[in-house]
């Protein structure tokens, strides 16, 4: 079966740089890994001790970032290194002074992994909630590197659990300890025979719980809300937009409108500010000669959803229209606002248990939509006994990293 996994990455790599000619995101994928060997012998040397974060994207940092931070803080001798294998993750971070380095993860060649090792050499590797990596795993147990997997949860429809999962079960096999999300995740790896399991919860639970203690103002949004009710549409896809702008243009509250799209494609955008016949202003065009007090402001950058968050009286998180899937609805929650979502939230754990408590409402039409925003405009206490129970929530299942913490302590 290795055989088979290795011609298959091989193959990848071979059709890889010819897609990137042709999608941006690919490009980046490609280009970016040309540097990632020459990066670590810059800035790690035989005497350096590191310690390896890995995520797959942005989200997944986002849910190590407590452990991150928390390691920085107690081993400062200590290099991290935080590698990502999507460009959406690698470009918002690179510069982060939280890690020593950031870098993107290589294709898991057996050469690859090898070279990428032995140049890192770290003392332990950490990797968020599901990247499963075969060649990267077996080289790593190979050298007696601890490999913690955190905030992992698993399905009973992943490949792990089937009667052909064998070689996937063997790679999930290596790592040291598991440190998952709930229950079912430790009944079904105790299935296959997995023991080295820890029932934390999500370490996303710590990291929105922080956002509250950092200062969160926006210059460009006191100016923008002026003290009136503001309601942020985040992470919103075409899907959703179409829903949300039919509310918008038909409207007659008092209310200041947020849209922060996922992908900011200036054709998209573009199109999204014609739909929009309230007076409408872009964040990077914000200037002198905006429209006067404009009613609906799009952001067309990134980085700056979650403390856009924190002046919502009322939240919509985008993707449960599309298969893409749902965004993080921890963000907005942990502000205590009632949160909007689309239909589709089957396996976002949160979510399905928020929806049960009644801190996340679904809507599935236009006319769900206006019914449930009206209500949550209008009624004042509804809104706030809403919000209330996100805030119980997110309270009630922080502690994940410390857990963590306790077990990386016995490992350095």
């Amino acid at each position: 079966m290795y055989i088979l996994y290795n011609l298959a990455i091989y193959i990848t790599s071979l059709f890889l740089p010819v897609i990137a000619l042709f999608n941006a995101k690919v490009s980046l994928f490609v280009n970016g890994r040309k540097s990632v060997l020459t990066e670590l012998k810059k800035h790690i040397t035989d005497k350096d001790s590191t310690i390896w974060i890995h995520a797959a994207s942005l989200g997944e940092y986002e849910q190590g970032l407590p452990i991150v931070e928390k390691l920085k803080a107690e081993y400062p001798t200590f290099k991290i290194v935080v590698s990502f294998f999507s460009p959406s993750g690698y470009e918002v971070i690179k510069q982060s002074a939280t890690a020593d380095l950031v870098t993107y993860l290589p294709l898991d060649t057996a050469h690859n992994v090898k070279r990428f090792i032995k140049l890192l050499q770290p003392k332990i590797a950490i990797f968020i909630k599901y990247e499963i990596w075969p060649n990267m795993l077996k080289e790593l147990q190979n050298k007696g590197i601890p490999i913690l997997l955190i905030s992992a949860i698993f399905k009973n429809d992943q490949t792990y659990f089937k009667w052909y999962g064998g070689f996937m079960r063997d790679a999930l096999e290596r790592f040291s300890h598991f440190f998952i999300q709930d229950s079912e995740s430790e009944k079904l790896l105790n299935s296959i025979g997995i023991h080295n399991t820890t029932i934390t919860g999500d370490t996303r639970f710590d990291r929105v719980s922080e956002i509250l203690q950092q200062n969160n103002r926006l210059e460009f949004m006191d100016n923008f809300t002026q003290n009136n009710s503001c309601f942020v549409m985040g992470s919103t896809w075409p899907e959703d937009e179409e829903l949300l702008v039919a509310y918008i243009n038909a409207s007659s509250h008092e209310m200041k409108y947020v849209i922060a799209p996922h992908n900011i494609v200036p054709k998209e955008i573009a199109r999204l500010q014609h739909q929009i016949k309230k007076r409408t202003v872009l964040l990077s065009e914000i200037s002198e000669n905006s429209p006067v007090d404009p009613e609906v402001m799009i952001v067309d950058t990134i980085g700056l959803l979650t403390k856009i968050y924190s002046y919502a009286d009322i939240a919509y998180v985008g993707g449960a229209f599309t298969a893409g899937g749902l965004h993080n609805t921890l963000e907005p929650a942990v502000f205590g606002i009632p949160v909007i979502i689309g239909p589709n939230y089957t396996g976002f754990k949160e979510a399905e248990e928020l929806v049960k408590l009644r801190g996340i409402f679904t809507v599935s039409d236009i006319a769900e939509f206006t019914h449930l925003a009206d209500k949550f405009i209008l009624d004042s206490d509804f809104r706030t006994e809403t919000g209330s129970i996100n805030t119980s929530y997110i309270s009630n299942n922080k502690g994940a990293s410390i857990q963590v913490m306790n077990h990386i302590r016995t490992l350095l």
